[in-house]
């Protein structure tokens, strides 16, 4: 990879389409399938298909193009009526893709589209400028009881189904095989207010912030675009040069005014086992 970042290819209609469509064409060639599905206890391949397996029963499906949407969908749909220990499964469509009737094919497998986020990417370097306002402080967390109070602040933040117990889990057998993934956290008034990971993908320049939560009663006052600041910091130390984040309405204009492109949108279409 130059400097610039390898080219998408084609004739761009200008300069910044043309920059937009490089970093499209990164997206596409480093951070889909082998990128999304680390840390899962199991991969399979089915055609272009990467099915992942993580902990809880978590079902994780990705590709980099898609051929016969409806049948894909199928496959997914009789694995996991094959499979009962199978509890949850995402799927995430990207805008940019030529799949026509994948959307009407998973709602017909009852899976439900959540919140459209805006894929964003580029360098780390724009990111590290800022610092925590008065009376916030920011530090990695490395102790299990305060990694599972972030994770729990941020199920209160996002709301929906808790995810604090897998994601927990999923951490700490991560480090402890030796990943990079970290979790960061801002305090003030002797609380969690913030918190979100930083997420290096092996073996190449990229990593990805997830997560990034700030309570309501602490935004606008720039916590967030400290504590990206911070993460970014930690994983350059590491080698990252590039950064890209599915992000909110929320997140979407911070990351925009320190630098990063927004390249395509991605949902996430998700199903759930009922309980019995």
């Amino acid at each position: 990879m130059d400097d610039r970042l390898s080219g998408a290819g084609g004739r761009p209609l200008g300069p910044y389409d043309g920059w937009v469509a490089d970093l499209l064409a990164e997206y596409d060639a480093h951070l889909r399938t082998a990128a999304e599905v680390q840390g899962a206890v199991d991969v399979q391949r089915r055609g272009p298909l990467w099915i992942a397996l993580f902990g809880g029963g978590r079902l994780f499906v990705t590709y980099q193009e898609l051929d016969d949407p409806a049948g894909r969908v199928a496959e997914v749909a009789a694995l996991i009526c094959g499979d009962d220990s199978i509890q949850q499964v995402e799927w995430k469509t990207r805008s940019h893709d030529h799949a026509p009737g994948l959307e009407a094919a998973l709602v017909c497998a009852g899976f439900t589209a959540g919140e459209s986020e805006s894929v964003m990417l580029g360098e780390a370097s724009t990111l590290i400028g800022s610092e925590p306002p008065t009376g916030v402080t920011l530090h990695r967390l490395t102790r299990p009881e305060e990694i599972r109070a972030a994770l729990e602040m941020q199920d209160a933040v996002f709301g929906g189904t808790p995810h604090a117990d897998r994601m927990l889990r999923e951490i700490l057998n991560r480090q402890s095989k030796g990943e990079d993934i970290e979790l960061w956290a801002a305090e003030a008034d002797g609380r969690i207010v913030s918190a979100g990971r930083i997420d290096p993908i092996a073996g190449t320049p990229f990593a990805g912030i997830w997560g990034g939560a700030t309570l309501p009663a602490y935004r606008g006052r720039g916590i967030y675009r400290a504590l990206t600041a911070a993460r970014v910091r930690s994983a350059m130390s590491h080698g990252t040069r590039w950064i890209h984040s599915d992000s909110t309405e929320f997140s979407r204009p911070i990351l925009e005014r320190a630098g990063l492109v927004k390249i395509t949108e991605t949902v996430p279409w998700t199903w759930e086992r009922a309980a019995r």
